[in-house]
């Protein structure tokens, strides 16, 4: 693996990670650590596979451990609009490719956080034989609730000032950070890697592209892939959830649980009320060996 990002240390992020030539020949890193059944890790945005760390290396004494950085974040290529086109469907793709790269054959166990479960819920509804559990970490796999109004900051990301703000500022990446903890702050280390692979205008990319695909109407280009995923989310009813919430989240807040609470009635569904979005960072004394118990539960 090449160099990691000024202010991400070997001590923060003891991996060594691979690539993936996907579309056009651009490469998606990937960690693949230990061995025994699969458990792929899908980051949101603005984070990277940084987020997925330490439940990463308590799992790799036991599972195998995938963790790949989307097209345009962490380790991963950052291409141009003129290379990539940075919609949800090519998200997915991605990730399908990425899972027959590996020639990946038992079940896959899903651990989804933000964007993560859009891309893992719309993969997996597409190949419902291939999962065995999921674990879902403030998220979404449908639209935004009928009682949710959508979140001033990321309409204000969506304007000509907000893109200036994600990508001469890196405003979402640090915004996220300061903000994402709320039973206490992130520290300013993690808070600076956590934005680092976001250290230029280029790279800052994906950041703002991912918001901007949030489909809102029928004309957005993701409006299909959403409505078909959240139409198919029956065929997921009967693998074992764990959905672990930090009600305090800017964007995943109660309206988004009580939605997956409706729509999976017997999923197993811890909150953490004084906790935030980064739910592995607020809560991570708590949450990791849930999840670990979770999945490694015959």
């Amino acid at each position: 693996m090449g160099d990691l990002p000024e202010g991400v240390t070997r001590g923060m992020y003891p991996f060594s990670g691979k690539y993936l030539r996907v579309r056009d020949g651009l490469r998606m890193h990937y960690l693949d650590e230990g061995s025994g059944r699969p458990v792929l890790m899908l980051h949101g945005n603005p984070s990277w596979s940084f987020y997925y760390r330490d439940l990463a290396l308590a799992l790799r004494d036991s599972r195998r451990v995938v963790v790949p950085d989307h097209i345009g974040c962490g380790l991963s290529d950052k291409p141009g609009d003129d290379r990539y086109d940075y919609t949800l469907n090519n998200r997915v793709e991605d990730i399908g490719a990425l899972v027959d790269s590996l020639g990946l054959k038992e079940k896959i166990t899903l651990v989804v956080h933000d964007w993560g479960g859009m891309i893992g819920f719309a993969w997996a509804v597409r190949n419902p034989e291939r999962v065995e559990k999921l674990v879902v970490l403030n998220t979404a796999a449908f639209f935004l609730p009928s009682s949710k109004t959508f979140p001033a900051a990321l309409a204000l990301v969506r304007t000509p000032l907000g893109a200036l703000l994600v990508r001469g500022f890196n405003a979402f990446a640090r915004g996220a950070a300061w903000v994402g903890c709320k039973r206490r702050r992130m520290p300013s280390a993690l808070r600076a890697a956590y934005a680092a692979p976001y250290d230029s205008w280029a790279n800052r990319i994906a950041t703002l592209r991912f918001v901007e695909d949030i489909p809102l109407g029928h004309a957005d280009r993701s409006y299909s892939v959403v409505s078909e995923t959240q139409d198919r989310l029956p065929l997921l009813e009967g693998k074992p959830m764990l959905v672990c919430w930090g009600p305090k989240d800017f964007v995943f807040d109660r309206h988004f649980l009580s939605e997956w609470r409706r729509r999976f009635p017997s999923a197993e569904v811890r909150e953490f009320p004084d906790c935030g979005h980064y739910i592995l960072e607020d809560a991570k004394e708590e949450v990791i060996p849930l999840v670990k118990e979770f999945i490694l539960r015959p």
